[in-house]
């Protein structure tokens, strides 16, 4: 059986001793803050309100993870079924996250389960400004060089 590809709901689950239930019910964008804050020791507050004004962030899956990146170079696991995005390191957020849809996230993640190695799973929304897989538009030719008089 594959391994599945991992999101924010499994990734993200509460250490002992609390009971494996304990963040029922917390949306999949808040897990990451209270991991965090058990795992690492420190108290990281949720992102109050919205910002509206800036570019959203983009859902992609790196190495079987669904994964958002934040502009302080940070990145975290992420749940493609709740459309925020906070940090953790820096507080940046909350911040709309592009997703796919629910049918599109089926899709992509049964193709993705047809590569058996999980560290080769790897996809980007078509609108991510970052892919490195985007298409480049071509450079105009300056046309030729005139020499210097």
């Amino acid at each position: 059986m594959p391994i599945a590809v991992v999101r924010a709901e499994t990734y993200y689950l509460p250490p002992r001793p609390l009971p494996p239930n304990a963040w029922t019910g917390v949306p999949g964008a808040e897990l990451v803050y209270h991991w965090i804050e058990y795992r690492m020791g420190r108290r990281v507050p949720l992102p109050d309100g919205t910002l509206t004004d800036v570019p959203p962030v983009y859902a992609r899956i790196n190495q079987n993870r669904w994964l958002a990146d934040c502009v302080c170079g940070s990145a975290a696991i992420v749940s493609p079924v709740d459309p925020r995005w906070g940090c953790t390191e820096c507080g940046y957020g909350w911040v709309a996250m592009v997703v796919p849809t629910a049918e599109e996230i089926t899709t992509i993640e049964r193709e993705l389960l047809l590569i058996p190695q999980p560290h080769l799973r790897n996809w980007w929304n078509p609108g991510d400004p970052n892919d490195p897989t985007r298409p480049v538009p071509p450079v105009p030719d300056p046309g030729p060089m005139s020499e210097p008089t």
